[in-house]
Protein backbone atom coordinates (compact mmCIF):
# COMPACT_ATOMS: atom_id res chain seq x y z
CA UNK A 1 0.00 0.00 0.00
CA UNK A 2 1.32 3.17 -1.21
CA UNK A 3 0.43 6.87 -1.50
CA UNK A 4 0.88 8.46 -4.97
CA UNK A 5 -0.04 12.57 -6.23
CA UNK A 6 -0.16 13.88 -9.38
CA UNK A 7 -1.93 16.59 -10.73
CA UNK A 8 -3.62 18.02 -14.29
CA UNK A 9 -3.91 15.10 -16.51
CA UNK A 10 -6.30 16.70 -18.77
CA UNK A 11 -7.82 13.98 -20.17
CA UNK A 12 -10.62 14.41 -23.01
CA UNK A 13 -10.57 11.07 -24.60
CA UNK A 14 -14.05 12.24 -25.99
CA UNK A 15 -11.38 13.76 -28.59
CA UNK A 16 -12.48 17.23 -27.59
CA UNK A 17 -9.59 18.64 -26.65
CA UNK A 18 -6.40 16.51 -27.25
CA UNK A 19 -3.37 17.93 -25.51
CA UNK A 20 -0.85 16.80 -28.05
CA UNK A 21 -0.93 19.94 -29.50
CA UNK A 22 0.40 21.50 -26.71
CA UNK A 23 4.12 20.02 -27.58
CA UNK A 24 6.21 17.38 -26.98
CA UNK A 25 5.66 17.06 -23.53
CA UNK A 26 2.05 16.17 -24.09
CA UNK A 27 2.84 13.44 -27.11
CA UNK A 28 0.69 10.20 -26.37
CA UNK A 29 -0.23 11.40 -22.84
CA UNK A 30 -2.89 9.54 -22.50
CA UNK A 31 -0.86 5.60 -23.20
CA UNK A 32 1.70 7.53 -20.63
CA UNK A 33 -0.77 7.89 -17.85
CA UNK A 34 -2.29 4.60 -18.93
CA UNK A 35 1.21 2.65 -18.48
CA UNK A 36 2.36 4.61 -15.21
CA UNK A 37 -0.74 4.20 -13.38
CA UNK A 38 -1.41 0.49 -14.24
CA UNK A 39 2.04 -0.04 -11.90
CA UNK A 40 0.16 0.54 -8.52
CA UNK A 41 -1.41 -1.99 -6.67
CA UNK A 42 -5.19 -1.93 -6.13
CA UNK A 43 -4.68 -0.76 -2.36
CA UNK A 44 -2.97 2.46 -3.23
CA UNK A 45 -4.03 5.46 -2.76
CA UNK A 46 -3.78 8.28 -6.02
CA UNK A 47 -4.35 12.26 -5.07
CA UNK A 48 -5.87 14.01 -8.20
CA UNK A 49 -4.75 17.61 -7.97
CA UNK A 50 -7.21 18.74 -10.41
CA UNK A 51 -7.72 19.71 -13.86
CA UNK A 52 -8.28 15.88 -14.83
CA UNK A 53 -11.22 16.14 -16.94
CA UNK A 54 -11.67 18.54 -19.96
CA UNK A 55 -15.58 17.51 -19.68
CA UNK A 56 -17.70 20.33 -19.51
CA UNK A 57 -20.56 18.37 -17.35
CA UNK A 58 -20.44 14.87 -15.02
CA UNK A 59 -21.66 13.40 -18.01
CA UNK A 60 -19.18 14.83 -20.77
CA UNK A 61 -16.51 13.63 -17.70
CA UNK A 62 -17.55 10.30 -17.75
CA UNK A 63 -15.08 8.59 -20.60
CA UNK A 64 -11.92 9.73 -18.17
CA UNK A 65 -13.10 9.20 -15.40
CA UNK A 66 -14.51 5.72 -16.32
CA UNK A 67 -10.80 5.21 -17.57
CA UNK A 68 -9.00 6.10 -14.35
CA UNK A 69 -11.63 4.26 -12.66
CA UNK A 70 -10.77 1.18 -14.62
CA UNK A 71 -7.09 1.73 -13.19
CA UNK A 72 -5.33 0.03 -9.79
CA UNK A 73 -6.01 2.22 -6.75
CA UNK A 74 -8.31 4.26 -4.82
CA UNK A 75 -8.54 8.34 -6.35
CA UNK A 76 -9.26 11.04 -3.95
CA UNK A 77 -9.92 14.08 -6.26
CA UNK A 78 -9.41 17.80 -5.95
CA UNK A 79 -10.91 20.37 -7.91
CA UNK A 80 -8.83 22.28 -10.66
CA UNK A 81 -9.41 25.44 -12.47
CA UNK A 82 -10.58 23.99 -15.78
CA UNK A 83 -12.98 20.81 -13.83
CA UNK A 84 -16.34 22.09 -15.09
CA UNK A 85 -17.62 18.89 -14.74
CA UNK A 86 -17.36 19.48 -10.52
CA UNK A 87 -20.64 19.89 -8.72
CA UNK A 88 -22.43 19.40 -5.41
CA UNK A 89 -20.89 16.17 -3.48
CA UNK A 90 -24.32 15.32 -3.41
CA UNK A 91 -24.50 15.41 -7.09
CA UNK A 92 -21.19 13.44 -7.84
CA UNK A 93 -21.15 10.61 -5.06
CA UNK A 94 -24.57 9.72 -6.52
CA UNK A 95 -23.16 10.37 -9.86
CA UNK A 96 -20.52 8.07 -9.34
CA UNK A 97 -22.66 5.59 -7.42
CA UNK A 98 -25.06 5.51 -10.85
CA UNK A 99 -22.19 4.41 -13.26
CA UNK A 100 -20.05 2.36 -10.96
CA UNK A 101 -16.74 4.25 -10.62
CA UNK A 102 -16.14 2.68 -7.04
CA UNK A 103 -12.75 4.14 -6.41
CA UNK A 104 -13.31 7.87 -6.83
CA UNK A 105 -13.63 10.15 -3.27
CA UNK A 106 -13.55 13.77 -3.19
CA UNK A 107 -11.23 15.85 -1.67
CA UNK A 108 -13.38 19.25 -0.17
CA UNK A 109 -14.08 20.64 2.89
CA UNK A 110 -13.23 17.52 4.19
CA UNK A 111 -10.09 15.41 5.12
CA UNK A 112 -8.96 11.66 4.55
CA UNK A 113 -6.64 9.49 6.89
CA UNK A 114 -3.73 7.55 5.55
CA UNK A 115 -1.98 5.49 8.15
CA UNK A 116 -0.93 8.46 10.72
CA UNK A 117 -1.46 11.17 8.50
CA UNK A 118 -3.93 13.85 7.35
CA UNK A 119 -4.56 14.53 4.11
CA UNK A 120 -6.24 17.47 3.71
CA UNK A 121 -6.79 20.24 0.64
CA UNK A 122 -9.09 22.38 -1.38
CA UNK A 123 -8.20 24.48 -5.12
CA UNK A 124 -7.11 27.62 -3.89
CA UNK A 125 -7.20 30.68 -5.97
CA UNK A 126 -4.60 33.31 -7.61
CA UNK A 127 -4.87 36.75 -7.35
CA UNK A 128 -4.54 37.21 -10.84
CA UNK A 129 -7.20 35.07 -11.78
CA UNK A 130 -9.37 38.18 -12.02
CA UNK A 131 -9.02 42.15 -12.35
CA UNK A 132 -11.93 42.74 -9.91
CA UNK A 133 -10.23 42.32 -6.60
CA UNK A 134 -13.66 42.16 -4.95
CA UNK A 135 -14.37 38.80 -6.44
CA UNK A 136 -10.53 37.71 -5.95
CA UNK A 137 -11.24 38.38 -2.20
CA UNK A 138 -14.45 36.51 -1.75
CA UNK A 139 -12.72 33.67 -3.56
CA UNK A 140 -9.44 33.32 -1.60
CA UNK A 141 -11.35 33.74 1.71
CA UNK A 142 -13.51 30.65 0.39
CA UNK A 143 -10.62 28.88 -0.15
CA UNK A 144 -9.03 29.53 2.85
CA UNK A 145 -12.29 28.42 4.66
CA UNK A 146 -12.17 25.67 2.91
CA UNK A 147 -8.51 24.71 3.82
CA UNK A 148 -9.18 25.76 7.61
CA UNK A 149 -12.41 22.75 7.43
CA UNK A 150 -10.12 20.68 6.30
CA UNK A 151 -7.15 21.23 8.51
CA UNK A 152 -9.15 21.09 11.45
CA UNK A 153 -10.23 17.62 9.93
CA UNK A 154 -7.21 16.35 10.70
CA UNK A 155 -8.25 16.21 14.40
CA UNK A 156 -4.43 16.85 15.41
CA UNK A 157 -2.46 14.00 12.90
CA UNK A 158 0.78 15.14 10.75
CA UNK A 159 -1.06 16.91 7.94
CA UNK A 160 0.30 16.69 4.26
CA UNK A 161 -1.79 19.64 1.98
CA UNK A 162 -2.97 19.20 -1.52
CA UNK A 163 -4.00 22.08 -3.58
CA UNK A 164 -4.32 22.44 -7.43
CA UNK A 165 -3.16 26.30 -7.54
CA UNK A 166 0.56 26.83 -5.65
CA UNK A 167 0.16 29.22 -2.55
CA UNK A 168 3.55 30.18 -3.76
CA UNK A 169 5.72 30.41 -6.77
CA UNK A 170 8.55 32.75 -8.22
CA UNK A 171 7.00 36.53 -7.44
CA UNK A 172 3.93 35.07 -6.10
CA UNK A 173 2.52 34.16 -3.18
CA UNK A 174 -1.22 33.74 -1.36
CA UNK A 175 -0.39 34.81 2.05
CA UNK A 176 -4.02 33.62 2.86
CA UNK A 177 -3.08 29.81 2.37
CA UNK A 178 0.13 29.99 3.64
CA UNK A 179 -0.59 31.47 6.80
CA UNK A 180 -2.68 28.38 7.10
CA UNK A 181 -0.54 25.64 5.73
CA UNK A 182 2.34 27.38 8.66
CA UNK A 183 -0.05 27.89 11.38
CA UNK A 184 -1.33 23.98 10.76
CA UNK A 185 2.10 23.04 11.10
CA UNK A 186 1.79 20.81 7.20
CA UNK A 187 4.63 18.92 6.40
CA UNK A 188 4.51 18.77 2.99
CA UNK A 189 2.23 20.81 0.75
CA UNK A 190 1.74 19.72 -3.07
CA UNK A 191 0.39 21.36 -5.84
CA UNK A 192 -0.09 21.65 -9.87
CA UNK A 193 -1.38 24.29 -12.04
CA UNK A 194 1.66 24.75 -13.57
CA UNK A 195 2.68 24.32 -17.31
CA UNK A 196 5.30 24.39 -19.49
CA UNK A 197 7.66 27.35 -19.47
CA UNK A 198 5.88 28.32 -15.59
CA UNK A 199 7.58 25.28 -14.50
CA UNK A 200 10.85 27.35 -14.18
CA UNK A 201 8.71 29.74 -11.74
CA UNK A 202 7.76 26.69 -9.32
CA UNK A 203 8.90 27.14 -5.53
CA UNK A 204 10.19 23.35 -4.34
CA UNK A 205 11.78 22.97 -0.80
CA UNK A 206 11.54 24.09 2.97
CA UNK A 207 9.68 26.80 3.62
CA UNK A 208 8.71 27.36 7.81
CA UNK A 209 7.65 23.79 9.05
CA UNK A 210 6.59 22.89 4.92
CA UNK A 211 8.21 21.07 1.80
CA UNK A 212 6.79 21.86 -1.00
CA UNK A 213 6.75 20.09 -4.34
CA UNK A 214 5.20 20.48 -7.90
CA UNK A 215 3.14 17.73 -9.40
CA UNK A 216 1.81 18.57 -12.66
CA UNK A 217 1.42 15.83 -14.64
CA UNK A 218 3.85 16.94 -17.63
CA UNK A 219 6.43 17.76 -15.09
CA UNK A 220 6.56 14.20 -13.82
CA UNK A 221 6.72 12.83 -17.09
CA UNK A 222 3.17 11.56 -16.39
CA UNK A 223 4.48 9.23 -13.51
CA UNK A 224 2.76 10.00 -10.29
CA UNK A 225 5.13 10.88 -7.13
CA UNK A 226 5.20 8.74 -4.22
CA UNK A 227 4.65 10.18 -1.31
CA UNK A 228 4.30 7.37 1.55
CA UNK A 229 4.78 3.39 1.66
Amino acid sequence: MSLYVIGDLHLSLSGEKPMDVFGEKWENHVERTREALSRLNGDDVLVLLGDTSWGMSLEGALPDLAFLDALPGRKLLVKGNHDYWWGTAAKMKRFFAEHGLASFDILHNNCFFYGEYALCGTRGWFYEEDAAQTHTGKMIAREALRLETSFRAAAGKPILCFLHYPPIYQGYRCPELLDLIDRYHAERCFYGHLHGATHKRAFEGKRSFTEYSLVSADYLGFIPKKILD
